[in-house]
């Protein structure tokens, strides 16, 4: 009897006879397969670990504790949504390819040894990719180049890393790893690019709003995810990531006022939600690692319904500028109610999942006295309701009316987006449910005076800056422009890079032809070729001088090259041959 079937399997088996399905039967098939991997996910007990003997080392495939199942759980409710909405995009390629991701992260999850959690670490690269590339124009395969040279590079650096770590450990177990040799570093920072880190964060900013409807809500929930489980089981109390969460949390507001693309909006809101988690780790008390966790949680609901109801925007109109949209609620009433709906969750209003989660960490650096990161995360918390609690849906939905007159999203997608907008106000109404599921036992209590009036009294006075600011006409307006980030680096770098080695390693291979292949092979196979005659000529000069009736010795090799290309030598020849032959064969 079988006991258990790691999540992972499940998805990733399961997702190769999603091309052989049909209709109905296939969408029904798509939804089973994380409700059947869900229910041997809850039927496992906490400390379950399958171990397999390796080539000396304990290959641990599947291992189960508190803080895996919190990621276990909500990567199952986020793919069951996420296959929802995409039903009516009707696309194997981001079916397959989305399953696929799904499972590379719950392997990544559920991973109790390096080795197998690297293997799923880079399943994500790859499974995501396609997310990207399915949606088959120029700038979604540049972005998708671009994500895989990054992320190969993060992949190379964890790698050597894990490597370097095994060799000093004599050990492969996934625990916690600390910072404190070359190995440690490598490992760190090759995670810490997947989790979007300052400076090595572009690379989500420009594969996110590229990739496909419904891909965009897969890759919302999974990779930076991943990295910040991957990043509280290894690395918990890290004092650094305090700091590189700090900064996550305030740099992205100001390039997301001002971005025209809603979508790339979001992805800078994601960056900045990701840095309260890494503050959370780095932190590493109980109380800021159920904070971490919580968030994670609830950022993958209210996240990927921003995505997804900017997803329909685009299924619709075919427009995703702010300079474009405004006034679909008369069109799109739904989709601008689940909308706000997940503007507030991320902006961490009362009731709301990101009240209850967000302030765990605000309280966690409180506790630890950390002035300047609590109002940085004060002030993070301010611009966030700015680009997404605001922005977002105001821009898409209430501002001026551009005169979109299109349908409602279709029904699986508002299916999806009720689920997601479901959850995000049954956590924030009735926290207990997320809380009993974190690591650590929870003392921790959201719906206080203090919060809930320093939280309305913040949003409050944000939402009057946003309105003063608008009606003075401050604001920054929106511009069909490209704005500047990191990625310039290496846009511009690799394009110099490209003529550099086009123009020098070309011209030189150029040369090198004429001067090798077109003059020095040549002279050296026409020598070669003329080399049997020309020996010949020289040591055989007395025997057949008068044989070709010839002047000099030119004329005579001349003339044996051609008795040699055809094969016919004179008798005398012929015989000084047989009697060389013969010679060497007797002496030996």
């Amino acid at each position: 009897m079988i006991e258990f079937i790691p999540p992972a399997f499940i998805y990733i088996l399961g997702a190769l006879l999603v091309p052989l399905l049909r209709g109905r039967v296939k969408s029904a098939y798509m939804l089973i397969l994380p409700i059947i991997s869900f229910f041997f996910l809850i039927s496992t007990q906490v400390g379950t670990a399958w171990e397999i003997d390796f080539l000396g080392f304990d290959l641990v495939p599947f291992k189960v504790d508190r803080l895996s199942l919190v990621f276990g759980y909500i990567f199952h409710l986020i793919s069951v949504i996420g296959i929802i909405y995409t039903l009516s995009i009707r696309s194997d390629l981001e079916y397959v390819a989305g399953l696929v991701y799904a499972g590379s992260a719950l392997g990544v999850v559920f991973a109790g040894d390096l080795f197998t959690f690297f293997v799923f670490w880079e399943m994500l690269t790859v499974s995501a990719l396609w997310l990207i590339w399915a949606k088959r124009t120029k700038a979604s395969q540049a972005a998708g180049f671009r994500y895989l040279m990054v992320h190969v590079f993060g992949g190379l650096v964890l790698l050597a890393g894990i490597i370097m770590y095994i060799s000093e450990q004599k050990s492969i177990s996934l625990g916690f790893i600390g910072l404190h040799s070359p190995a440690t570093y490598c490992i760190f920072i090759g995670m810490g690019i997947n989790a979007a880190w300052p400076l090595l964060h572009t690379w989500l900013t420009d594969a996110y709003p590229e990739s496909t409807v419904g891909g965009a809500v897969f890759l919302s929930a999974f990779t930076t995810k991943t990295a910040v489980y991957a990043l509280a089981r290894t690395f918990p109390g890290t004092e650094p990531l305090i700091w590189i969460g700090a900064v996550m949390t305030a740099f992205p507001i100001f390039f997301a006022v001002i971005e025209n693309d809603m979508r790339r909006v979001l992805s800078y809101s994601l960056i900045n939600q990701v840095g309260f988690m890494m503050v959370g780790i780095g932190i590493g008390t109980e109380l800021s690692i159920n904070g971490a966790a919580a968030h994670a949680f609830a950022h993958i609901l209210y996240k990927s319904l921003l995505f997804m109801s900017m997803g329909a925007v685009i299924f619709r109109t075919g427009k995703i500028n702010a300079t474009d949209l405004g006034g679909l609620y008369k069109s799109m009433p739904w989709t601008a109610l689940f909308c706000s709906i997940g503007a507030a969750s991320i902006s961490a209003f009362p009731l709301t999942s990101g009240f209850v989660s967000k302030s765990m960490v605000l309280d966690a650096a409180a506790h630890g006295h950390m002035s300047i990161i609590w109002l940085t995360l004060l002030f993070a918390s301010a611009g966030v309701f700015h680009h997404s609690g605001i922005k977002i849906p105001f821009f898409a939905f209430f501002s001026h009316d551009a005169g979109h007159r299109v349908k409602e999203a279709p029904p699986s997608m508002l299916i999806a987006m009720g689920i997601a907008a479901f959850f995000c106000i049954f956590l924030g109404v009735y926290p207990k449910f997320l809380y009993s599921i974190l690591p650590y036992p929870v003392d921790f209590v959201p719906f206080t005076a203090p919060h809930v009036l320093s939280q309305l009294q913040l949003l409050m006075f944000s939402a009057l800056a946003f309105t003063l600011l608008l009606r003075s006409g401050i604001y920054p307006a929106e511009i069909r422009a490209i704005n500047l980030d990191t990625d310039l680096i290496y846009r511009k770098g690799g394009r110099l890079f490209y003529q550099v080695m086009d123009k020098g390693l070309n011209a030189f291979n150029s040369a090198a032809e004429q001067v090798f292949v077109g003059k020095f092979l040549v002279h050296v196979t026409n020598h070669v070729k003329r080399l049997p005659a020309t020996l010949l000529a020289k040591i055989c000069w007395p025997f057949w001088k008068t044989a070709f009736d010839a002047p000099d010795r030119k004329t005579i090799s001349e003339n044996l090259l051609k008795r040699a290309q055809s094969g016919f030598y004179p008798i005398a020849i012929m015989g000084l041959f047989a009697a060389i032959y013969f010679s060497l064969l007797f002496l030996l």
